[in-house]
């Protein structure tokens, strides 16, 4: 059984590691848009778009890289985002009850915000000429954790350690929600005999956490034949990622060894972090400006990203855990000011990888002009809630070691 040490000791590493890799996704961002718009922009489009045939046997599919990074490279993404939520809700901060309601409430908070708004911003009232598209509004309601934690790495150090926990917490419901969304409104055709092949594994894999020394190559075996079938059955590979990630047992093989839940994070997570992530920001944030006329830049699309981003998510979070404080149904994290946590909801608004990851299947390849004002919002909105959020982080650190009571 995990000790209470080695669970925060987890969360710490999980933290580190996130952090850390926000500034290689920010480059890889950068560095995608700034092909896109270069000489070289051919050589960028060209790759993302190249077609790649994957056969094992009988699977044989055909994709785009971009499309083999978002669906499948992406799905070790989701299967360790999976592997962390379960932790978090067997052994970490879901665990107790007491401190739960705080997070998980602003965190759907933060989910309702900026989807009302992007839907006020897309509705027929302000598009009479029909120029909105109410189908994006998931696209502004995730937040992504590495970005997030690296944004208050830097901008309060030596800000309280529940802020971190509280972040993290949060995003992590918020990402569960995500998946959510994405499995609900995004499977489409479901070819039910793939859904139950993967059904049918999954249940094997969960018998199989009953086996204490079940080679660890079984479980990644399972987790491929998961993934494959739920690519056929036509439901998003992020729902196979989390499902399969249920079924890793916490329990150590060997006493005294740490558990294979754990051994599978501290494995993945740095590749998910340093190289799967920086990869799809790479393929899915590169967009032309070319032809980008003044009713793309202030499209409805790229607005109602924006808005949701920069006013919803902070006002959904900040909103609904003031509520919740208010009401004594939970209390604010220790040492925590208002001010630290209007900061820490302005950096809920970095939406950039989940809500790129999105915004691909709200707008598909057919639909240039959408993808484009995505990009352009998630990638604005993004920046705006790092820069005010950090502005604002800094200001409270600053204002701590000059005046030590409640801001």
């Amino acid at each position: 059984m995990l000790t209470e040490a080695m669970a925060k000791r987890i969360t710490l590493d999980f933290l580190r590691t996130e952090s850390a890799s926000g500034a290689i996704l920010a480059g890889a961002a950068l560095l995608a848009i700034l092909l896109a718009n270069s000489p070289w922009s051919s050589f960028y489009f060209g790759f993302i778009e190249a077609p790649f045939t994957l056969q094992i046997g009988a699977f044989a599919e055909t994709r785009s890289v971009l499309d083999w990074v978002k669906e499948g490279l992406m799905a070790i993404f989701f299967f360790v985002v999976g592997l962390e939520i379960k932790f978090e809700i067997v052994k970490g901060e879901l665990a107790n009850p007491r401190r739960l309601a705080l997070p998980v409430l602003a965190a759907l908070g933060g989910m309702v915000g900026p989807a009302l708004i992007y839907l006020a911003i897309n509705s027929a009232a302000l598009n009479p000429g029909g120029g909105g598209a109410p189908q994006g509004w998931p696209v502004p309601v995730a937040t992504d954790i590495a970005f997030a934690l690296a944004a208050l790495a830097v901008a309060g150090p030596r800000l309280p350690p529940t802020l971190r926990i509280f972040l993290l917490t949060l995003a992590i419901v918020d990402d569960l929600g995500a998946v959510g969304l994405i499995g609900a409104l995004f499977t489409h055709n479901i070819h039910l005999a793939a859904a139950g092949e993967a059904l049918v594994v999954l249940a094997l894999m969960a018998l199989m956490g009953r086996w204490r020394q079940a080679p660890y190559l079984f479980y990644a075996i399972g987790f491929l034949l998961v993934w494959g079938f739920t690519l056929k059955s036509g439901v998003s590979p992020s729902v196979a990622g989390v499902a399969a990630a249920a079924t890793i047992p916490l329990g150590a093989r060997k006493p005294g060894r740490p558990g294979v839940l754990e051994d599978f994070m501290e494995s993945l997570h740095p590749y998910v972090a340093f190289l799967i992530l920086p990869l799809f920001a790479f393929t899915a944030a590169g967009f032309s400006m070319k032809g980008l006329g003044l009713s793309d830049i202030a499209g409805p699309v790229a607005l109602g990203v924006i808005a949701g981003l920069v006013i919803g998510k902070p006002l959904g979070v900040f909103g609904a855990a003031s509520l919740v404080i208010g009401l004594k149904l939970a209390r604010r994290p220790t040492g925590m000011k208002w001010v630290e946590l209007l900061g820490v909801s302005l950096l809920c608004g970095v939406g950039f990888t989940m809500s790129l990851y999105i915004g691909q299947l709200a707008f598909p390849g057919a639909d240039p002009s959408g993808q484009a004002q995505v990009r352009l919002g998630v990638i604005a909105g993004s920046l705006i809630s790092t820069l005010a959020g950090m502005a604002i982080l800094g200001w409270a650190q600053a204002r701590r070691g000059r005046d030590p009571g409640d801001v």
